[in-house]
């Protein structure tokens, strides 16, 4: 489920204290990814991107002068 969230494999073998990241991949491969939908936003203001994190969104990309985040539905 760490997986499913991250998207860090290296993080999840640290974790789960494998030493060998075959024995994580086993454990990640039993995970489906169907529902991988995101809501996307965008911030113009310290403001609104501070809201955005305090609502769950995490941080993707500057582009211009916006900001992308998102969060999983």
């Amino acid at each position: 489920m760490e997986y499913h969230k991250t998207k860090d494999i290296l993080y999840v073998m640290r974790l789960l204290g494998h030493k060998n990241i075959k024995n994580t991949l086993i454990y990640t491969q039993l995970i489906e990814f169907k529902d991988d939908e995101f809501v996307c936003k965008v911030a113009k203001t310290v403001q609104e991107a501070s809201e955005l994190v305090e609502n769950g969104f995490e941080f993707i990309c500057a582009f211009e002068d916006a900001k992308l985040f998102r969060k999983r539905k």
